[in-house]
C-alpha cells in the first residue's frame, strides 16, 4: 500500500498512514510499527520541505540505489514487519524474484529487496531508509554522499525518530513511560541495532515457501 499525501488546511502536505486493519487487530505490534513510521515520514515530510524552501530539490528517485549497498540498520521490530510484509503481502512475479534473491543472499550483495533499482518493501522500509534522502545530484557509482558531500545528505529527524522508537518499546517489553524515555534519551535503544547485510535472509525465502504451501497448497 503506498504512501499517500493530501493537504491540510494550512496547504502544506499531510502524510497519511500505512493502514492494514485486519492485520493490526490480529498483531498489536504492527500498529506499534506504522504508528512508528508514520511519526517519521512526517518528520522527513517536514524537513525535505524546510530545504525545498531553501530551494534545494532531492535527488533521490525511482532507479536511484546505491545507498541500498551499503550497510543499512535495521532494529528487530523493523525485522519482523519486513518478513511479515515479505511472506503475506508481496505477490505474483516480484514475489517469485525476492525468494530468489533472498534465497541466494551474500554480505557482498546490494539490498535482497531491490528489484530493477526500486524497494520492493517500500511501505515497509526501515527507519534508516526512510530517512536518507540527498540533495543536489544523484549519487554517483559506488559514492557514499555522507563523506563525500555531507552537506547534500539531510540531517536525521532525531526528534522524530526517538518518538517513533518511543512508540516501538511495548514490542520488547518495556510498558512503563518513564522507562520508555530513559531508553530513548540514553541512546540504550540503539543496542538492538542490526546491520541489513548480516542477516539471514535465506530464512525468510524458507518462511514465504511454508506460507505458500500453508495457503495455497499445489494439487
Amino acid at each position: 500500500m503506498p504512501k499517500k499525501k493530501k493537504k491540510n488546511k494550512s496547504g502544506s502536505a499531510e502524510i497519511k498512514r500505512l493502514s492494514f486493519p485486519d492485520d493490526e487487530k490480529k498483531r498489536s505490534w504492527l500498529k506499534l510499527l506504522l504508528d512508528a513510521y508514520h511519526v517519521v515520514d512526517k518528520g522527513v515530510a517536514f524537513a525535505i520541505g524546510t530545504e525545498q524552501k531553501k530551494g534545494r530539490k532531492p535527488a533521490c528517485s525511482k532507479g536511484c540505489a546505491t545507498c541500498c549497498t551499503k550497510d543499512i540498520p535495521i532494529y528487530p521490530l523493523e525485522l519482523t514487519g519486513i518478513s511479515w510484509y515479505v511472506t503475506e503481502k508481496i505477490t505474483g512475479s516480484v514475489r517469485e524474484v525476492l525468494k530468489k534473491q533472498l534465497s541466494g543472499f551474500t554480505k557482498a550483495s546490494p539490498c535482497p529487496f531491490l528489484i530493477e533499482g526500486a524497494c520492493s518493501i517500500h511501505p515497509m522500509r526501515p527507519v534508516a531508509c526512510r530517512q536518507f534522502n540527498v540533495f543536489s545530484k544523484p549519487c554517483e557509482e559506488g559514492e557514499d554522499p555522507y563523506y563525500t558531500r555531507r552537506e547534500d545528505v539531510m540531517e536525521p529527524v532525531k526528534k522524530h525518530v526517538d518518538q517513533a522508537f518511543f512508540i516501538m518499546l511495548p514490542f520488547y517489553g518495556v510498558e512503563k513511560e518513564s522507562e520508555r524515555i530513559r531508553i530513548v534519551e540514553t541512546g540504550a535503544f540503539h543496542k538492538m541495532v542490526k546491520e541489513l547485510h548480516a542477516c539471514n535472509w535465506k530464512e525468510l525465502a524458507e518462511k514465504m515457501e511454508r506460507f505458500e504451501s500453508r495457503y495455497n497448497p499445489k494439487p
